[in-house]
Parts: structure tokens; C-alpha cells; sequence
């Protein structure tokens, strides 16, 4: 059950299986994932051991102030969980960074953008994976 005890409402979203929360995993998928470039956001995507998807949210300080940051972090989580839904992806990390431009995006745009990335990820899954020896510099 979620907090406000309806069950119907409860995901693995909501219960954590479905995020990316050590700060191990973000450095990890943002080394090695590949990247995939919109105008309002940035999906890092790297294959998981985890056998389902999951979803990692950052957004830095010249997205604005924390209250703007976390409405857009709200606002990718509900349309991950209500549009997207892990079903549909493969077992992949995904961390979504969001650009400056999200701030003051059209929510439409903003969404389009988002549905059409995950789009990306569900058709190509975690294939193309950044390997270590491609000449990077390992930190």
C-alpha cells in the first residue's frame, strides 16, 4: 500500500524497486551508458542486472530553484509511471537529466520530447553500450 492506503495506487515505482538510488549507479550508467539527446533532457541508458527498469531523475542547479526542480522531477515520474510504465521497456537504466530549457518548456513539448526518448529506449533496449577501452580516461 502507498501512503494514503490505497493499493490500487502502489507501483514499483513508488516503492523504490523501480529507482536508481546509489550515487554508484548514476556515476556507473553516466560513464558508460550511451546517451540520448533531446532539447529538454538527456537519457543516460545502460543495461541492468535487475531484470526490469529502472529510472534515475537529476536536474542541476541552472534548472532553477528547488521548487522548479522538483515539480519537473514530479512531473517525469508521474508520466513515466502513468505513460510509460516499466512493462514496456527493457531492463535498462535510465537516468533522465534535465536541461535548463525544461524549465520553461510547453508541458505538451515537454511530454512529446519525453515520450518519444522512451520510445527510443523501448525500440533500441540497452544495446550500443560505451565500452571502457574506447580511449576514455578513466577517473
Amino acid at each position: 500500500m502507498n501512503r494514503s492506503g490505497n493499493p490500487a495506487r502502489t507501483s514499483g515505482f513508488e516503492q523504490g524497486a523501480g529507482r536508481i538510488r546509489s550515487s554508484s549507479d548514476y556515476r556507473r550508467i553516466y560513464r558508460r551508458g550511451r546517451r540520448l539527446h533531446g532539447q529538454f533532457a538527456v537519457f543516460h541508458v545502460r543495461r541492468n542486472d535487475a531484470g526490469h527498469a529502472r529510472l534515475g531523475l537529476t536536474a542541476g542547479r541552472r534548472v532553477g530553484g528547488a521548487v522548479a526542480r522538483n515539480r519537473l522531477r514530479r512531473r517525469v515520474r508521474e508520466h513515466y509511471r502513468q505513460v510509460v510504465g516499466r512493462e514496456r521497456l527493457p531492463a535498462v537504466d535510465v537516468v533522465v537529466h534535465l536541461k535548463p530549457a525544461a524549465a520553461a518548456a510547453n508541458r505538451r513539448a515537454f511530454y512529446r520530447e519525453l515520450d518519444r526518448l522512451f520510445e527510443t529506449v523501448a525500440r533500441q533496449g540497452g544495446a550500443g553500450d560505451r565500452s571502457r577501452d574506447r580511449g576514455r580516461s578513466r577517473r
